[in-house]
């Protein structure tokens, strides 16, 4: 009776150990990968949760970066929309918060159609089918981070320093940066395909 839990164990030791090599594997695809971002540290932290699914494909690398970015934009845009009901705001500040969430709006639009343009192009997707598609995501994406920046371009005055400032800045800059490692993903997965 003994030798069937042996082997049980033995088969159960040898599962883990392929997991965990492939697991290593896709871990340090990632790694190669985001070294070619502008913040690879941001890269690596934000992507390394989904190493099991992204695997070593650079299709699903691309998708996954995506879609991180457009869930941290959905969350900043819920983040802006709720200070939009903060009592005692000046003129300015409801302004700037107001511009900002119409930015982070657009922000979310146009990476969520990068999103669905890399996802339902498909494997198939040849030559000038495949760089029409990807010049689509491409645009789409640089002018989410384009939508980011100008969020941030209406707190610029000194007079917007303070709180409220500095808690959109940070939410929104974290959005920017994602989306530029996005878009540097994007970039080199279209230049190698």
């Amino acid at each position: 009776m003994a030798r069937p839990s042996i082997l049980l164990l033995v088969v159960a030791l040898l599962a883990l150990t392929v997991n965990s090599a492939s697991t290593t594997t896709a871990s340090n695809f990632i790694k190669t990968s985001c070294s070619s971002t502008t913040y690879p540290d941001l890269c690596i932290q934000s992507l390394s949760s989904y190493a099991s699914s992204i695997q070593q494909n650079p299709r699903q690398l691309t998708q996954t970066a995506l879609s991180v970015s457009l869930t941290r934009a959905q969350y900043a845009k819920s983040f802006v929309t709720k200070l939009t009901k903060f009592k005692g705001l000046s003129h300015k500040e409801y302004e700037a918060i107001d511009d900002c969430l119409e930015e982070m709006s657009d922000s979310v639009d146009r990476l969520s159609q990068s999103a669905d343009e890399l996802n339902k192009m498909g494997k198939s997707s040849k030559g000038q089918d495949f760089l029409w598609h990807m010049s689509n995501v491409e645009t789409w994406v640089s002018a989410a981070l384009t939508d980011d920046n100008t969020c941030l371009d209406g707190f610029s005055e000194k007079a917007m320093d303070g709180k409220i400032k500095a808690s959109i800045r940070a939410q929104v800059l974290n959005v920017a940066k994602v989306t530029s490692n996005a878009l540097a993903l994007c970039n080199h997965f279209a230049s190698n395909y």
